[in-house]
């Protein structure tokens, strides 16, 4: 059998690290945690924008997140990305450049993931899960723009949690029908089919392509209004 030798490899792998010998980095993934709690509150209510890294500034969708993510701060919204370039920076930019508050929480990949400098406020993660419990904890909804494997999975984990009612509902919206129209035709015809999930689990998520229909939907879902004096409380 052979024997894996390669230490740059072998320390790539987080996972790896959680051994009885190195029980100590338990303490790096609760400062995460705390830097995290200490670092975001200050940004609910906030929407989270996902999408792919490798868009560029030319592209429709681009441009797109961009305009949603302006719109958003305008109505009072923070916006939090993964911190990166493509979707992520045009919305980072959408929101600064319309007065808003535009996090990024950036990932430490093997090929380092450079943040944008659209972000007001930027925290570096090393570990996925908490990166992802900080893009749930403190937004009042999720879109998600074309994108990959990073996308979906902030997607699925979103209704998941929903479905599962370990988190209370809030709107998920997919921006580009044409791109997402394969995905939720193979969801309806195999899973749904199938009874793997019930007709009520498709309304978790919309589809939607009109950048103020979105933003209604989530003024419509969760309203912010000062008037009376009172502020939405971050949650704990």
């Amino acid at each position: 059998m052979k024997k894996i030798t390669n230490h740059n490899l072998h320390d790539r792998f987080v996972l790896r690290d959680l051994n009885i010998k190195e029980s100590w980095r338990l303490f790096r993934i609760l400062a995460e945690f705390v830097d995290g709690v200490e670092g975001l509150c200050k940004i609910y209510p906030a929407v989270a924008i996902f999408g792919s890294a490798r868009t560029p500034p030319e592209s429709t969708y681009y441009q797109l997140a961009e305009t949603i993510a302006g719109g958003l701060a305008r109505e009072g919204y923070s916006v939090v990305t993964g911190g990166g370039p493509g979707i992520m920076e045009a919305a980072n930019k959408g929101a600064r450049e319309a007065g808003g508050i535009s996090a990024g929480l950036n990932i430490k990949l093997p090929h380092e993931q450079k943040p944008n400098p659209y972000a007001s406020i930027g925290l570096n993660f090393r570990y996925f899960f908490i990166r992802k419990v900080m893009l749930v904890k403190y937004a009042v909804a999720f879109i998600c723009m074309p994108g990959g494997f990073g996308t979906l999975d902030e997607f699925f984990e979103a209704i998941t949690l929903i479905q599962t009612q370990k988190i209370e509902p809030f709107p998920v919206i997919l921006v580009g029908s044409e791109f997402w129209k394969g995905l939720v035709h193979w969801i309806e015809k195999r899973v749904l089919t199938n009874h793997m999930i019930s007709p009520e689990d498709m309304a978790i998520f919309h589809v939607l392509d009109d950048p103020k229909q979105v933003i209604e939907v989530i003024k419509k879902a969760v309203p912010i209004s000062f008037e009376d004096g009172d502020e939405l409380s971050c949650p704990v």
